[in-house]
């Protein structure tokens, strides 16, 4: 194996491991498609993109109604009582109390009957957000074609905000497809939908990047959307920490510092200048406590032998630590 290669295998290895959770559900192209070239130059880019601390996406699902009385009061929530635009899986694009009226018989007749008050969750709330400055109408674009390939055979609507500081498109997606199949979406599913919001993102000239928290340093909560608008509103009783902690956290965020340290001394070791300044780019990164956690300095060529083991922390245990970072917060869907 040429030195190059077995530089774009370690690249993968562990681009792989603090990019693509282990239960992820692949549906579309990802890098563990590819070829060995293209899927270490895609590791590269994501650690660019990364350490460059590219715009991240945020898709969460914020809640979800269990009769259609509930489901329509979103729907009055997001639309502003009607005042803005509503567009449908099929690209109708109403506005009015009129138009919400006749969208929820559509809902409720359209399949299984929705009554208004029931015992399981029959429609489920979507937000996709890009950070403040991000064209409002690229967003919209962005969630029309995330949602025509994620949520292809369900009914959903869809309302854009731009009158907020953060852009961002809320969709509201009937749990029951049209074959019966109810969506039930889990922490893989969370991020592969992130995944594809941010590349369609990019398909518009974007830089939009969906790395996932802990590949960034950090574990932040996220509130939900009665929360948020409960503290705008001054009505919030009750605070809670907004890191998470835990075995859980500790094990993410020393895995992904594990993934880094790798990546670092492989760069490092590289023949190609490029791969070089990355290297030491992942060390200025890394040396943010609030960024990651105790990650070891890339060796350069001069100090020590690329090491080809599975266990780094034996073979470069006296290697320095840049920083120490304090507990906290668990990973961004």
């Amino acid at each position: 194996m040429t030195a190059d290669a077995f530089i774009d295998g370690q690249l993968i290895e562990w681009g792989e491991r603090l990019f693509y959770p282990r239960s992820r559900i692949v549906k579309s192209t990802t890098p563990r498609l590819r070829s060995l070239n293209d899927r270490a130059s895609a590791i590269r880019s994501r650690i660019e993109a990364t350490v460059r601390r590219a715009p991240q996406v945020m898709v969460k699902v914020t809640g979800g109604g269990r009769g259609m009385a509930a489901i329509a009061a979103h729907w009055r929530y997001i639309s502003k009582n009607g005042r803005l635009p509503i567009e449908d899986d099929r690209g109708v694009v109403e506005q009015g109390k009129e138009a919400l009226k006749d969208i929820e018989r559509q809902w409720r007749f359209g399949g299984a009957y929705i009554d208004d008050v029931g015992h399981r969750r029959e429609a489920f709330n979507i937000m996709l957000s890009m950070p403040r400055g991000t064209d409002p109408l690229i967003v919209q674009r962005a969630a029309r074609e995330f949602a025509k390939v994620e949520l292809a055979d369900h009914r959903y609507v869809m309302v854009l905000h731009d009158h907020q500081e953060n852009p961002h498109v809320h969709l509201s997606v009937k749990a029951e497809s049209r074959h019966g199949v109810r969506l039930n979406p889990r922490k893989a599913d969370l991020h592969r939908w992130r995944e594809t919001f941010a590349e369609r993102l990019r398909e518009w000239g974007l830089d939009a990047q969906a790395s996932r928290q802990a590949a960034r340093g950090i574990y932040r909560t996220q509130e939900p959307l009665w929360r948020v608008k409960a503290r705008e509103e001054g009505r919030l009783r009750t605070h809670r920490p907004q890191q998470k902690q835990g075995a859980a956290v500790k094990r993410s965020l020393d895995e992904a510092a594990t993934a880094w340290r790798w990546i670092g001394m492989a760069l490092a070791n590289s023949e190609s200048r490029d791969d070089q300044l990355l290297a030491r780019q992942i060390s200025e990164f890394v040396k943010n406590p609030s960024q990651i956690r105790k990650v070891p300095v890339p060796l350069r060529k001069h100090e020590r032998p690329l090491v080809r083991s599975n266990e780094p922390e034996a073979q470069y245990a006296h290697t320095p630590s840049l920083g120490h970072s304090r507990r906290g917060p668990e990973i961004q869907r």
